[in-house]
């Protein structure tokens, strides 16, 4: 038996009105959520075209020229709009029947290449019995036969397997929502031994050790800790036929340990910095869970994963954002402060479930706009773009010149002067100690 998605009734549509237009093949992303059971499909996002494919239309068709990069790049793009829960769940192809029989080739190297790309840029790993199988949905442009395979995207060598593919009405109307506030003061060292100074590097490893701090960190759902294995809507009504879109929104306390690691010992490192980055200010985190009997931990490793993501993806656009106004080149040569993009929602029409995107201050809400249109393909009315939270900021501290011979001499000199006087006290306090040792032996002897 293969997987089944149940898909939101809407994108049977969506994928008709795609299937009139294409010349000779369209591509695009499937959007959703996985779950032990079954999975399921909230949107379906058809690549954006390029400006020079106008230009390659004037050949014979081959789906050979598909841009793999592009589409990978749009599915890097699309993730950052993801609330916790939801993820890129597989890949869907509408052609001609002239390429109808190289199109699962065409979508098997598509899902493992959009695997990769997102693979790279997670601060998390996925948990062992997590689903890994993607979709690769196939539709005939002329009979609009659908043809539904997965393909286990953690086993390079991994061959189809049928799934089955089935409508369903007001799929997400009833759909849980988490929602949390975590404040985030992170501070992170630039070594002096570093060879050039890459603040997007540093600010990864940095994010990677306070990424271990919120996995171990504890949940509290609406005031109480609950037991990772029992329901997470365990004694709330729930209502039957309901098709009407109706938010069931927890909130959840975010408690960090102080200690990080098991040991309760630890060992300090001395490490010469040259200066710092510090992450500061209060990010609002959701994620979206599916109602059909979800587990605590489901809910949970949603929710840690967006708070991951992000702030993650916050990062990443300022840095995207700083190269293309500043260069590639730029080095810091005194205190600079930055600002975080900021978080805002947008409602999915029929649906309980919210995507998101961020802002930087100086953007307008047409530019939202477009980009909304351009990566989902759904345009969003300026009334409904919901800014969630106030303004996080990155302190980054003068970077100073890596330190010349003579202070590197003083450096070592005064590293050396510091152990002499440590081990001073070891020999001191050994004399003290044999010379006891001979006054006992000669008192005793007398």
């Amino acid at each position: 038996m293969g997987r089944t998605y149940l898909v939101e009734e809407g994108i049977g549509q969506y994928l008709t009105e795609l299937s009139t237009k294409v010349k000779p093949y369209v591509t695009g992303l499937l959007i959703g959520q996985c779950s032990p059971q079954r999975d399921y499909v909230i949107r379906a996002v058809r690549t954006p075209p390029k400006e020079q494919q106008q230009e390659e239309s004037l050949g014979p068709p081959k789906l050979a020229s598909l841009d793999e990069e592009w589409i990978t790049t749009h599915a890097s793009q699309v993730s950052r709009m993801l609330p916790g829960g939801l993820l890129v769940l597989g890949v869907f192809m509408i052609a001609t029947p002239e390429l109808a029989k190289d199109g699962q080739n065409a979508l098997r190297k598509l899902i493992f290449s959009v695997e990769k790309s997102l693979s790279k840029r997670r601060l998390w790993k996925p948990a062992e019995e997590e689903v890994s199988d993607r979709a690769a949905l196939q539709i005939c442009s002329a009979t609009k036969k659908v043809v539904c395979r997965t393909y286990d995207v953690q086993d390079p060598k991994s061959s189809a397997k049928p799934a089955d593919w089935k409508y369903q009405n007001a799929l997400t109307a009833s759909w849980v929502a988490l929602g949390c506030t975590v404040n985030v003061n992170i501070h992170i060292p630039l070594l002096a031994t570093s060879p050039n100074h890459d603040l997007e590097k540093n600010t990864k490893n940095g994010l990677n050790r306070w990424s271990k701090q919120i996995e171990d960190s504890v949940f509290l759902i609406n005031g109480q800790v609950k037991d990772e294995d029992t329901e997470l809507l365990e004694g709330q009504k729930k209502f039957r036929g309901n098709t009407q879109p109706s938010t069931q929104i927890s909130d959840v306390k975010v408690l960090t340990q102080l200690c990080q690691g098991a040991s309760p010992r630890s060992t300090a490192t001395v490490q010469v910095c040259s200066g710092s980055i510090n992450l500061r200010g209060a990010v609002k985190c959701r994620a979206y869970i599916h109602s059909n009997k979800p587990k605590v931990k489901e809910a949970i490793q949603a929710l840690k994963r967006d708070i991951i993501n992000t702030l993650s993806d916050r990062c990443e656009i300022l840095f995207e954002d700083l190269i293309l106004n500043e260069g590639p080149q730029k080095k810091s040569f005194g205190r600079e402060y930055h600002v975080l993009p900021q978080r805002l929602f947008v409602p999915v029409a029929g649906s309980s479930v919210m995507l998101s995107d961020y802002k930087f201050g100086d953007e307008a809400a047409g530019e939202i706009q477009e980009r909304f249109v351009e990566m989902l393909d759904q345009p969003v009315q300026a009334e409904d773009m919901h800014i969630a939270e106030d303004i996080s900021t990155v302190d980054i501290c003068p970077v100073a010149d890596s330190p010349s011979d003579t202070e590197q001499a003083q450096l070592t000199k005064a590293t050396l002067l510091l152990k002499l006087q440590q081990n001073m006290g070891l020999v001191v306090a050994a004399a003290v100690a044999v010379l006891a040792s001979i006054f006992s032996f000669n008192y005793f002897s007398d």
